[in-house]
């Protein structure tokens, strides 16, 4: 049954794919714009559908991060309305000339940028992604196969509701934007093994355990990240406020998402100014603090962070400290245990600030900002279906133009090759 399924939204997004690629903007805008239209009118229904699938989520003994991951409200239905209007207002890629130039023969070249064709995204938790990631894949004129957590099946299938209302009114095909309909876990299996025949590519969204999954069972290329293993360091030169106020956003604004910052690092430098109010900041706030030796010196609520504990992505109220012998050294540690994704320094030395964004080969790199601003939507994409930490294709935040390819269109005028 799950076979006969797939192949049938198979067929419907190859189907649909040629048709999007050469979709007018104004018809995509529409769509988009209607879409953000029914999540306003249809918002009830959507939290209705949202309580229950929190419900059951509860019921089931889920950790406090992954029930905040899925809870929606006014406020974030609003957000999601809002990331299609803007993903709408963004210019179009498709069939921008990325170059163009004429050989010595007369042959004029262009590379011109088209869509990937037919993306599976598979996600868990977050039913906002449902939105984002439908929104972003039909901007930039590819199909889409959304396959979303069972814990979110209610409100992804709500918010889908809302996705099809649009391309009904802009007169697209409703294949364009399909959510697989079976919480079956054979799905994702199919998808990743046996479906290279209509999916291009495979955008994961999730836990470690699901992107490792993906990546080793996945037939067609993949645009993923692992754990958001984040840090800041606070270098010697760092202003104490501004320090505080960027490690307290960067750890406790949200703790569930993949831009929060996991481990702290202090210059040896500053540390005997800053370390204690920085802890004690942390703790005040509801953070447990895991440290090396100085740091449990600060105050004795600290507890004493293991050799795992640098390398844990948390998603919690938890975070690792560690005081370091200055910026090399923090660039080693963030080396050594870091996923890649975001990092920050705060300091107002600019040649260390520089020697930081320089030498951490993360796909974010931050001076004197949270870590939490590696965010799509914050980078003034609209919004994002993920954070690569890949080098190939795409990295950093996953939007619109990182959902293209691009081909070669050459004129020539009777050429032949001697």
């Amino acid at each position: 049954m799950v076979i006969g399924i797939m192949d049938a939204i198979g067929r419907g997004a190859r189907a649909a794919a040629p048709v999007l690629e050469l979709a007018p903007s104004d018809q995509k805008n529409r769509a988009l714009r209607a879409a953000a239209a029914a999540l306003h009118a249809r918002r009830h229904e959507i939290l209705a559908a949202n309580e229950r699938d929190m419900q059951e989520a509860q019921e089931g003994g889920a950790s406090a991060p992954l029930l905040d991951r899925l809870r929606l409200d006014e406020r974030r239905i609003e957000a999601m309305a809002l990331a299609l209007e803007d993903i709408a207002e963004l210019p179009d890629p498709i069939g921008t000339v990325l170059a163009e130039w004429t050989r010595p023969n007369g042959m004029r070249i262009q590379r011109r940028r088209v869509p990937l064709g037919v993306i599976g995204i598979i996600y868990e938790s977050r039913p906002n992604v449902t939105a984002d990631a439908g929104g972003l894949c039909l901007k930039s004129g590819n199909a889409v196969i959304l396959r979303g957590g069972s814990e979110s099946a209610r409100s992804n299938t709500a918010i889908h509701v809302c996705l099809g209302e649009g391309l009904q009114v802009a007169g697209l095909p409703s294949a364009s934007i399909q959510l697989v309909p079976t919480t079956d876990r054979a799905a994702v299996g199919y998808m990743l093994a046996e479906m290279g025949r209509y999916i291009d590519v495979i955008v994961p969204r999730g836990g470690k355990q699901l992107i490792e999954r993906v990546q080793r069972e996945a037939r067609v290329p993949v645009i993923g990240h692992l754990e958001g293993l984040c840090h800041v360091f606070v270098e010697h030169a760092a202003d104490l406020s501004m320090a505080k106020e960027i490690v307290l956003n960067s750890k406790l604004r949200r703790t569930g998402v993949c831009g929060a910052a996991e481990t702290l690092l202090v210059d040896r430098g500053c540390a005997p100014t800053h370390l204690s109010p920085l802890v004690r900041a942390l703790l005040e706030a509801g953070c447990e603090v895991r440290g090396d030796e100085a740091t449990q010196r600060c105050d004795p609520r600290v507890q004493s962070a293991t050799e795992q504990d640098w390398s844990t992505e948390y998603l919690d109220a938890v975070i690792a400290v560690r005081v370091v012998d200055g910026v090399d050294a923090a660039i080693e540690h963030i080396s050594r245990y870091g996923s890649h994704h975001t990092d920050c320094i705060v300091t107002q030395d600019p040649a260390a600030a520089e020697r930081f964004l320089t030498r951490v080969d993360s796909a974010i790199v931050l001076h004197n900002a949270s870590t939490q601003f590696a965010d799509g939507g914050e980078f003034g994409m609209g919004a994002e279906i993920g954070i690569s930490t890949d080098k190939i294709h795409a990295r950093g935040p996953v939007g619109v133009e990182q959902l293209t390819s691009y081909k070669y269109v050459v004129r020539g005028s009777g050429q032949v090759r001697p």
